[in-house]
This record gives structure tokens, C-alpha cells and sequence, in this order.
């Protein structure tokens, strides 16, 4: 929320006759605590709240499902996983009829997804947590499995944050970046990130020093670029 001094602490805005809002403490980086009084959360939100977009896209969406995948199920996420958005029913199919098994995972994309990393070291940057959960069916095919191919960088948190911490769901800071050892992805399928994002240093750890060959190359091409972009299918170094 920014610029955040315009509303002190004790303000309450009413936002129709369904939903009030009262902002307290301000928590750095964009962050505030807000205090919500409505009878029903979801459906207030769905009446007068926008769906939350990376700021590079600066035009209002005139078809919400645009930005939403075709398997996504709750609304908890502060963005979509990007990568999931190249998928349909007919691709996710056509993987099966190959021979491919398709499982699921999930995780709530927190707020910093659209936070750059603003430390000179990259050690340094902190990772605000994130809730996930791995289905135990998709972890025992995980285990069978030969190859593992994860959709998006968010799909690989969840899946390393399960291995890392032997616990199949809870909440996850993990900070991917090299050297990480990685235990479970084999394969990323991912759209072409920002500079200086947590999910660039996650490629970087992920196929080393090379993304910047792809990236070259996907500029050379004129590829699409970030969250309605197009997509790279890399494998780990």
C-alpha cells in the first residue's frame, strides 16, 4: 500500500454499505495491517476489489480469467502462477495421452513475487513466507517418478520447500539461489522474470549462468516477456 501516510493509523474508510476498513500499523514495504468489518469477506471483496496485478501491467483486465489458471481452486494468492497460464484442458491432456503423469501442488504467491530485491548481497534478501501444500498422492508420484517437470517457480517451492523441511505442508521463506541442492524438480517450465526478482535468482540457481544466453536470445526474437509472456522449458544443470 503506498503512499501509506495518507491513511494514519485509526482511519476507517467505508467502501459501500457492506465493508469497512480500519488501517493500523504500518509493516514496511508496501504492508499494512488492516482491520475488516463485513458479513462476508469474499463476497464484499468480490463486489468492490480489483484483482491483484504485477504494476508492470497498467491497464485494468476486461476478462479476469485471463489471469487465472484453468486448475486453480481457492483464492488466496497475491498473483497468479504465470507459468500455468500456457496451460488448457487439451495441453494438460495431450501430456497424459504421451505418457506424462500430471499432479498437483499448492501454493498461496505471496507478496513478494512483485517485491525487487533492493540489497547489494543477494544473501541478504529476506523472503516474506508463503503457505503450500503437496498433496501426499502427488508426492508419492513425485517419488516414482523418473523425470519431474515443474510449471512455474512456484510449483518448485513448494515442491523443494516439502523435501526441505520433510513436511508436506506448512508455511515456507525459502530463498532459492545458488548453490541450492535442489532435491525434486528435474525440469522448469517458466515465463522470462524481471531482473533483480526472486524468481530470476531461482533460474539462476536452476540452470546457472546460461539464462542469460536465453534471455539474449528471447529478446533477439522478440519474445514476450514477463506474466503474459512466453515461456522457456529448461533443464537443471
Amino acid at each position: 500500500m503506498r503512499p501509506s501516510r495518507k491513511l494514519p493509523p485509526g482511519t476507517r474508510v467505508e467502501v459501500g454499505d457492506d465493508l469497512c476498513l480500519e488501517f493500523a500499523d504500518d509493516l514496511g514495504e508496501g504492508r499494512r495491517l488492516v482491520r475488516v468489518e463485513t458479513a462476508d469477506l469474499l463476497a464484499s471483496l468480490d463486489v468492490h476489489g480489483e484483482m491483484p496485478l504485477p504494476p508492470y501491467i497498467t491497464e485494468r483486465l476486461t476478462d479476469p480469467s485471463r489471469y487465472q489458471t484453468v486448475y486453480a481452486e481457492r483464492a488466496a494468492s497475491a498473483a497468479a502462477p504465470t507459468a500455468g497460464l500456457h496451460l488448457t484442458p487439451e495441453v494438460l491432456d495431450a501430456c497424459v495421452a504421451a505418457g506424462g503423469a500430471v499432479a498437483h501442488v499448492e501454493l498461496m504467491v505471496g507478496l513478494d513475487t512483485f517485491r525487487p530485491i533492493a540489497v547489494e548481497n543477494v544473501a541478504d534478501h529476506v523472503m516474506h513466507t508463503e503457505r503450500y501444500s503437496v498433496p501426499v498422492a502427488t508426492w508419492e508420484a513425485v517419488r516414482r517418478a523418473s523425470r519431474v517437470i515443474a510449471v512455474g517457480t512456484t510449483s518448485v517451492r513448494a515442491l523443494e520447500s516439502a523435501a526441505a523441511r520433510g513436511d508436506l505442508a506448512g508455511r515456507t521463506d525459502l530463498f532459492i539461489r545458488r548453490p541450492y541442492p535442489f532435491a525434486v524438480v528435474d525440469v522448469l517450465f517458466t515465463n522470462f522474470h524481471l531482473s533483480r526478482s526472486s524468481l530470476l535468482v531461482l533460474v539462476d540457481a536452476f540452470i546457472g549462468p546460461r539464462w542469460r544466453e536465453l534471455y539474449a536470445t528471447a529478446i533477439a526474437e522478440q519474445y514476450r516477456l514477463l506474466s503474459f509472456g512466453d515461456a522457456m522449458l529448461v533443464a537443471r544443470r
